[in-house]
């Protein structure tokens, strides 16, 4: 959702469909303002990582959070909350060319790729739950109640498991099954802690937690409670789990 400030007494609104156009009269000043649905929209930039500038805009109906690219194809999957819609964009031709609904579940944030199921995997937020989709046809396979205000989401491909961090203060392990994915652990952090990064090659998921006040006065780290006289903790400092 976005807001257009600026506006002197707006009286009357209309909107044209067929040029994406919103009318506002004003009784300020007496005039109509116009404005192109185009500009308040969402967009994927393209960045040439060699040249290091943007290359393309690829416009999306909202704003876009969480997005993966197919490594079998051109498409990238990206989560459109605002739209309830998770929206699929030709790469190649750097346009929008399906959107699937998320069937009336809110605030789709964190997504990845399960290759070894075919699916896109998303966690709504509304409710919390972790949703299994076909990679092909956008249907929803399975899904399974998880922790709230979810903001990460790994997939363990040699585990066959997926990784779930939540600002609530948990993280959430499941296990693919046939058809479906199950709750294997349900793991206290803290709240507020919900950025996470799983290394695979590591064998391991770390979660960033941000130091209290009092922490950061003494000079220690969090949960470790070692001391830190350079501050090298900084503003936050991981969590970290071995996996086997």
């Amino acid at each position: 959702m976005r807001r257009i400030a600026g506006l002197r007494e707006p009286q009357g609104v209309g909107y044209d469909p067929a040029t994406d156009t919103l009318y506002v009269a004003k009784a300020g000043d007496g005039s109509v303002r116009l404005f192109e649905g185009k500009n308040y929209s969402g967009a994927l930039a393209e960045i040439d990582a060699a040249q290091r500038r943007k290359t393309a805009d690829i416009a999306l109906k909202a704003h876009p959070e969480s997005f993966q690219l197919d490594s079998g194809s051109e498409r990238i999957f990206v989560n459109v909350p605002d739209n309830q819609a998770i929206t699929v964009v030709d790469r190649s031709m750097r346009k929008q060319i399906s959107s699937w609904s998320t069937l009336g579940n809110g605030a789709n944030f964190p997504m990845t790729i399960d290759e070894n199921t075919d699916q896109v995997l998303v966690v709504f937020r509304s409710p919390a739950k972790l949703a299994a989709f076909d990679m092909q046809k956008g249907t929803l396979q399975s899904s399974v109640a998880t922790c709230g205000d979810s903001d990460d989401l790994f997939v363990d491909r040699k585990r066959r498991r997926v990784y779930v961090s939540c600002g609530e203060g948990h993280l959430d392990v499941f296990e693919a099954r046939p058809g479906a994915y199950e709750s294997i652990a349900h793991l206290a952090t803290i709240a507020g802690a919900r950025t996470s990064l799983f290394v695979p090659e590591l064998d391991s998921l770390a979660l960033a937690v941000r130091a209290t006040r009092q922490e950061r006065s003494l000079g220690r780290c969090p949960r470790t409670g070692e001391s830190d006289p350079k501050e090298t903790c900084g503003a936050s400092t991981p969590l970290r789990w071995a996996i086997s």
